[in-house]
């Protein structure tokens, strides 16, 4: 049975992951807040802090980011304007042995309609694409978790296949 005949072996994204690392609260922190609201139009959740280091000024349980999670047309919307910035290439490091792709977006006024506002400064942000074949839930779910097994999962080529038939991305 071929992969194009077995709906359960097509790769699909499932999620978006937009994260800016401030490393600080206080008011850089309200400041990308403001920033990943206007870019992906989703209240952003903050990120903490999971160690306590002295050098850095870090507590255990400090916010010091914030991310959305986008999924199904928001993601795959938002994702299109990600890679439109990226002029649709993608160097082949970016996709890791899981099938996921990590690209990083250097200002946030590369993005369609946004101005450069000298109150907010300069903020990039992190893009992390999950990439998985249906059945993934599996592994999630809280009863009857089971693991899912290496022949399902998706692989880099998967990945790097599906965001060339769908965004028309050129892997470098």
């Amino acid at each position: 049975m071929s992969q194009m005949s077995n709906p359960m072996l097509k790769p699909r994204i499932v999620k978006v992951v937009v994260n800016i690392g401030v490393g600080e609260g206080g008011d850089k922190l309200q400041k990308a807040e403001k920033v990943i609201e206007m870019v992906t139009g989703a209240k952003p959740a903050r990120t903490l802090s999971k160690v306590t280091n002295r050098d850095w000024n870090l507590r255990l349980g400090a916010p010091i980011g914030v991310r959305v999670t986008l999924r199904g047309e928001n993601a795959e919307a938002f994702l299109r304007k990600a890679l439109d910035i990226r002029q649709f290439k993608i160097p082949d490091y970016s996709f890791d042995d899981g099938g996921n792709l990590n690209l990083g977006i250097p200002d946030y006024t590369d993005f369609p309609g946004m101005k450069y506002d000298p109150e907010i400064g300069i903020f990039g942000m992190n893009v992390a694409v999950v990439i998985e074949r249906p059945g993934g839930r599996v592994a999630r779910r809280r009863l009857e978790a089971r693991k899912v097994p290496r022949h399902h999962k998706a692989t880099r080529e998967e990945a790097m296949d599906l965001m060339r038939e769908k965004f028309n991305v050129e892997v470098i």
